[in-house]
């Protein structure tokens, strides 16, 4: 009988996994015949040689095929010329590219998308040892490709359109956003009657696209997102990203237009650097780009909801994330707030019902933090070392460039952390007191963080898989019951935790590994209730 268990058990973790890393390569009918082939035709003459602020020629290059693309979909696009500008020390001449496509009932006070990229790549800088250029396959031909190729697929509906599109390719990003500072700085009729700027972005070639930043008012920007059939997006990330020295375009306009930045975020050693080129292009990413934004497009251009360019702008903030499979999940302030209270009203009856078996559950509490804090001295530990064997710069949580290898270094960490917590189980007992001592930290760790940052989905989704699982268990007495607990938190830690890995790098490597921890015990909790033969609280 136990075989049979230990083979359902294996079945839903390695379909947790599956889901978790999959589920965003899903192809998208709602993406409409957009071709990931099309971007990547595309990109194999924007990263044909160098193209940042100091490869005038080669840039100027790009401009122009991008002036003929705008044209061959059927716009007229404008140049606007700023010489004589000066960033990082570089001074340069800046050339922005302007095309309006207009629905086919155009008036004065049409409201407008835009959709903004760059064309620049990355200037010479010094990563770890060597001073490189990028060949901006990724940053950004990603982001030029999947507009040309959304504007091709939303094109197919005009005859629908109630709003405009305008398409601005920019220039002089990388120094600083030098060109979208010029032109809304001279031109901001280009963004008067814009009701919604969409930018895209890539921060290394791999991995699903992330809706990593909103506008601040976003409970109108998320029920627009929701058209989006493979949504993969956080409200942490803003919270996140808020904090980190970086910049995009999009950053000059977000706090007077509403809108969205899409990216991926692996992998940060192709980032900047010459592995930022053709070779690296990814057809599933590009893919992923085209399900999220294509669907946006289509419904923004298409509803009379739209043509109110003010119709986005709110003060009504919210808490979202996607789960594989589920999708997303938005929440207000309030909603958000209930079903934490629901969550630990749940996790309060488990408790009551149990309270007379739980004796020297402090003592596990202290076991399970004491394993979190270990986890994150270890994740620490290892940064410093692979930093030490490669000569790149250690900086305990902060961004870490230059190890060749960190993602599998991480990676085999993660799983050793797995086995390590998996064997403490087999040898010892009190598996009951130990999943309530699990349930207990995250639940206190789900209040602090609620209070301190009004985010704790990441502990709160384990805890609510694991009391609700639980609960039912008990209550039922089919082990079945448990499976579901175990699959969610499979499916939404290795998403959750593998973005923050690759957004973060192996600088936040401790991090990551503490709350793989508190995932990992309250995981391998639920799996030995399921594999041994015991009832209630374990015993």
């Amino acid at each position: 009988m136990k075989k049979i268990r230990l083979t359902i058990l294996t079945a839903f973790l390695l379909a947790g996994l599956a889901l978790a890393f999959c589920t965003w390569r899903l192809p998208s009918p709602a993406a409409g015949d957009f071709d990931a082939g099309r971007v990547m035709q595309d990109i194999s003459v924007i990263s044909r040689e160098h193209h940042s602020v100091i490869h005038g020629d080669a840039r100027l290059g790009v401009r122009d095929y991008l002036t003929e693309r705008l044209r061959s979909l059927g716009a007229e696009p404008r140049l606007l010329d700023y010489p004589g500008l000066e960033a990082r020390g570089y001074e340069f001449d800046a050339s922005c590219i302007v095309a309006d496509f207009p629905p086919l009932a155009a008036g004065a006070d049409t409201t407008w998308l835009v959709m903004v990229a760059h064309y620049d790549s990355r200037y010479p800088w010094v990563p770890v040892k060597d001073t490189v250029c990028s060949y901006g396959a990724a940053d950004d031909g990603y982001g030029l490709g999947v507009i040309l190729e959304c504007t091709r697929v939303a094109l197919e509906s005009r005859d629908s359109w109630k709003q405009g599109l305008r398409i601005l390719f920019t220039d002089a990003e990388e120094v600083g956003m030098a060109g979208m500072k010029a032109v809304y700085a001279d031109r901001k009729d280009l963004f008067d009657n814009a009701g919604l700027v969409i930018n895209v972005e890539a921060r290394g070639p791999f991995g699903p696209a992330l809706l990593f930043e909103s506008s601040g008012d976003d409970a109108g920007i998320m029920d627009l997102y929701a058209s989006s059939s493979r949504p993969f997006t956080y409200s942490l990330t803003n919270v996140v990203y808020g904090m980190m020295p970086n910049f995009t375009d999009f950053t000059v306009v977000k706090d007077s237009i509403p809108g969205m930045n899409f990216s991926t975020v692996a992998d940060v050693n192709h980032y900047h650097t010459d592995l930022d080129n053709f070779d690296a292009a990814d057809k599933e990413s590009i893919s992923h780009y085209g399900s999220q934004i294509v669907p946006v497009m289509k419904e923004y251009l298409c509803s009379d909801k739209y043509s109110d360019r003010d119709v986005l702008r709110g003060e009504n903030e919210r808490v979202f994330f996607t789960i594989p499979m589920a999708g997303l999940l938005v929440f207000s302030r309030t909603g958000y707030l209930i079903l934490n209270i629901a969550v630990l009203a749940v996790f309060l009856l488990l408790v009551i019902l149990n309270l007379k078996n739980l004796k020297g559950i402090w003592g596990h509490c202290l076991s399970v933090l004491g394993t979190a804090v270990t986890a994150l001295a270890a994740g620490i530990a290892v940064t410093w070392i692979c930093c030490l064997l490669t000569g790149a710069q250690f900086k305990p949580f902060g961004i870490i460039t230059g190890i060749g290898f960190d993602n599998t270094v991480m990676a085999l960490a993660s799983l050793v952390l797995f086995v390590l917590i998996a064997r403490s189980f087999l040898i010892k007992g009190d598996t009951g007191l130990r999943i309530f001592a699990s349930m207990t930290v995250l639940a206190v760790l789900s209040i602090l963080m609620l209070a301190l940052t009004g985010e704790n989905f990441f502990f709160l989704i384990p805890l609510a898989s694991a009391a609700v699982s639980v609960l039912l268990w008990q209550l039922c007495s089919t082990r079945i019951l448990l499976l579901p607990g175990i699959l969610l938190i499979v499916v939404h830690g290795a998403s959750f935790l593998h973005t923050l890995a690759m957004a973060l790098t192996i600088g936040a490597f401790g991090i990551v590994l503490m709350i793989a921890a508190l995932d990992m015990l309250v995981l391998v909790a639920l799996c030995d209730c399921f594999m041994k033969d015991r009832q209630g609280n374990g015993k």
